[in-house]
């Protein structure tokens, strides 16, 4: 108990755009259609995936785990991201802060271990086609979704308590509209050397690792997919993994952005810091069930009879 018998605030002040104060209230429009593409886009295709047999193969099982956590992000960040902007109501209880700040990181990490997996999916079914369906079973897939959970939670569960031992007595206001570990670390008047090198341990041993993976996962799909003959076969493989790029450039691009702004861009001004923090939180979950639907055909055609049923 002696461990966190230090001095916190009781609560956080959140911070909307620095300098468009006055415009918080213009900006909660736009913020709102983003969160009703990202919540409706995600579970439009949730949806799809449960009702239609066509799509029960592990491609579109790992999509539904990607949907899946972009609409648990999404309802992680949404209602101190909608107080702030729509009501001006910036304050959040220390305790409630440390439960956001876990929630955005693990579902973070999860849809990073998510997109390595679709990663490997892909390289199986280009680079091993004839074992594809033996290889990522209806068993392996679950086990895949578990471990990938499990790694975030228990890897990210330190991080509350190492910060909740530390004494915050500089100022009480964060730099963003939702709680993030590296802001927070910058409010406390203690060491704060244990933290960052744990969060920096976490960031290269799983984000970086994924990172890795999936880079060396479509070197081989390249190779692999270069010793075809037929251009035109050569194409209709690669076609099938544009979605998957197109997604993890639109996750990891803004992530190591928010990461090097963070730990190297003290003096940049805040709003950089913001604009950074908000395209890597708010971009990926509503691009990504855009992308789908619009480079995937087997996405298009479930969702279009689903609403068909609807109708009828």
């Amino acid at each position: 108990m002696r461990l966190f018998n230090v001095s916190h605030p009781a609560s956080f002040l959140l911070t909307g755009i620095p300098g468009l104060e006055s415009s918080h209230s213009w900006l909660a429009g736009p913020l709102c259609v983003m969160y009703a593409v990202a919540l409706g886009g995600n579970t439009v295709i949730l949806q799809a995936v449960r009702v239609e047999p066509s799509l029960h193969e592990p491609m579109y099982y790992f999509l539904s785990m990607l949907s899946f956590s972009d609409v648990a992000m999404s309802m992680a960040t949404l209602p101190t991201v909608l107080r702030t902007f729509c009501l001006n109501a910036r304050s959040i209880a220390f305790d409630a802060c440390l439960i956001q700040m876990f929630l955005i990181h693990s579902f973070s990490m999860m849809e990073s271990g998510i997109l390595l997996a679709m990663s490997f999916d892909r390289y199986v079914a280009i680079c091993d086609p004839l074992h594809y369906a033996t290889v990522l079973t209806n068993g392996v897939i679950a086990g895949i979704d578990v471990a990938v959970t499990a790694r975030s939670f228990i890897t990210l569960f330190p991080l509350p308590f190492l910060f909740k031992r530390l004494p915050v007595c500089r100022s009480n206001v964060l730099s963003h509209s939702y709680c993030l570990h590296p802001d927070m670390m910058k409010l406390a008047c203690a060491d704060i050397t244990v933290n960052s090198i744990y969060g920096f341990f976490v960031l290269i041993s799983t984000f970086g690792m994924d990172m890795f993976f999936i880079f060396l996962s479509y070197v081989l799909i390249l190779r692999s997919v270069m010793a075809i003959a037929s251009r035109k076969e050569r194409l209709k493989a690669l076609n099938t993994c544009v979605s998957h790029i197109l997604v993890v450039l639109a996750f990891y691009v803004p992530m190591i952005g928010v990461s090097v702004v963070h730990r190297f861009g003290e003096h940049a001004p805040r709003y950089i810091h913001v604009f950074m923090s908000n395209v890597y939180l708010f971009v990926p979950p509503v691009l990504n069930p855009l992308i789908y639907s619009a480079k995937t055909k087997d996405i298009r055609r479930a969702i279009v009879r689903m609403f068909h049923r609807i109708k009828m």
